[in-house]
């Protein structure tokens, strides 16, 4: 209790705050899909897997068939899903994710990155997502011919910036994706600038704070 016998006043929840409990969130979710449901449809699916072994009846042998291909595709997908919610390429860092994602862009992507300390996750699946986004834009749209990537953490801010030697002109408002990866940025307290006028070069920003 405060003076007076009333109860303190609860700040309200910052954006960095929220961000962070659905990243809990997230995690839970993860873990649960992994150590419940997933578990528990690789036992299914091993079981019909036996099943169409051993049972010999037509039909039922045709019904085992087709309960045992919808296991395997939910299976693939809650697989999907699980990798979607916590990128498997971060297992060794942010750095290492980069340079795998350099050797497999279609376009020559040169990536230097200086981290002083290793982000949060959420921070870092933030610049991963973003990262991923911007190689595949410049594959798909932009024709340039080499493109570049730079992340550094200066002053407690991971700083990751994009860009490209091709045509330029790149719209943000012209599809999802950028707009969904600015919300991830903005929930957690960052910013995220495109530049890309006519004939290039197309240069993304992003500043992602890492305080935990």
């Amino acid at each position: 209790m405060g003076w007076g016998g009333r109860p303190p006043r609860t700040p309200p929840p910052t954006t960095r705050g929220l961000a962070q409990a659905l990243d809990d969130q997230r995690r839970r979710i993860e873990r649960d899909l992994h150590d419940g449901a997933q578990h528990r449809l690789t036992a299914v699916t091993m079981a019909l897997g036996v099943a169409r072994i051993e049972d010999d009846a037509p039909a039922v042998r045709a019904q085992v068939e087709r309960a045992y291909d919808q296991a395997r595709l939910a299976l693939a997908e809650l697989r999907e899903l699980v990798h979607g919610m916590h990128p498997q390429e971060l297992g060794a860092g942010l750095g290492p994710a980069l340079a795998a994602l350099a050797e497999r862009s279609p376009v020559p992507l040169d990536v230097q990155v200086h981290l002083s300390t290793r982000p949060p996750p959420a921070v870092e699946a933030a610049a991963w997502f973003v990262a991923t986004e911007a190689v595949t834009n410049i594959a798909k749209h932009s024709g340039a011919g080499r493109s570049w990537m730079r992340c550094t953490q200066r002053a407690g801010v991971l700083h990751v910036e994009v860009g490209d030697d091709g045509r330029g002109g790149a719209d943000p408002l012209a599809g999802t994706g950028l707009a969904g990866l600015a919300d991830r940025v903005t929930a957690l307290g960052g910013r995220l600038r495109l530049r890309s006028p006519a004939g290039g070069p197309t240069v993304l920003t992003v500043e992602l704070p890492c305080a935990r």
